[in-house]
């Protein structure tokens, strides 16, 4: 069984039943940075929704592979710790530790393979008790070192079905060569719906450093909008790594000195600490 729906534009499409949370976002992706020299970006993207209940739906889909060779792919060995262990059994293995709910859906917010080839800076995961509100988010962080770290934060108390909220940590990985060790992270969040924002502030302690966002409009995930998609952004297939790097060079070229990469935190989970911020 298939299912109408529509594709943002006015415009039905087909799409394959079992499909009712994941989607595809089309948006803009903003970098910028404003000290000690400024330097920004922008440039569009799209990234998909996916329900980790929902994988094999995803399985009916022509051009979409989970775990399998195809045009595009989702891969959740590229994931997590790695291992075979469903991804989701991972999380919520992660949420009980922390004494946090779990038990609802899971849905995760990535750049999709194209090609075979992926890289992911920040995937975000929404994890949901089984009472269906929203009870923390996951943060996992990819460097271009080939290392992983993720970050669980609470929800606030009152963000439980609220459509914005805000959440902070402290830095405990490596990212960039051209930012120090002694930073705060501060994320403002717009929970996937019509529309999803994930939003970032780096600060130090004498105030922002850089802030960084993606902000996309929801498309039906179907074989025909994920090809408009890429024929709409061919740049992602040379890959979000590839532009990384160029604009690495433009930053070392402006004269920003790099810093030396210290040893990865010993856990690949850091639990923050529950902090209650006003969105």
């Amino acid at each position: 069984p298939r299912r109408t729906a529509e594709n943002g534009g006015g415009c039905c499409v087909t799409t394959p039943a079992g499909l009712e949370a994941s989607g595809l976002y089309v948006g803009l992706v903003g970098h910028a940075r404003t000290r000690p020299r400024r330097h920004r970006l922008a440039y569009r993207i799209f990234m998909l929704l996916i329900d980790l209940d929902e994988l094999p739906g995803l399985r009916a889909l022509k051009t979409f592979g989970v775990g399998r060779p195809a045009l595009f792919g989702f891969d959740p060995a590229r994931h997590g710790d790695g291992s075979d262990r469903p991804l989701k059994a991972q999380v919520e293995g992660h949420l009980a530790a922390a004494g946090l709910a779990y038990g609802g859906p899971i849905r995760v917010l990535a750049m999709p393979q194209i090609l075979g080839r992926a890289f992911n800076p920040l995937t975000v995961y929404f994890c949901h008790g089984a009472d269906g509100d929203l009870s923390a988010v996951l943060y996992e962080v990819n460097n271009t070192f080939g290392e992983r770290h993720s970050y669980l934060i609470p929800a606030p108390k009152d963000a439980g079905r609220a459509a914005m909220f805000r959440q902070a940590c402290a830095k405990e990985f490596y990212v960039s060569p051209f930012m120090d060790m002694d930073l705060s992270y501060a994320f403002r969040i717009l929970r996937p719906d019509e529309r999803v924002m994930v939003a970032v502030e780096v600060s130090d302690a004498d105030g922002l450093l850089l802030s960084a966002s993606f902000a996309g409009q929801r498309r039906a995930l179907s074989d025909r909008a994920l090809l408009k998609a890429w024929i709409s952004h061919p740049w992602m297939t040379l890959g979000v790594l590839a532009a990384i790097q160029v604009e690495a060079l433009k930053i070392w070229l402006k004269g920003e000195k790099i810093r030396r990469r210290p040893p990865p935190p010993p856990q690949a989970l850091t639990v923050a600490p529950q902090a209650k911020l006003a969105a």
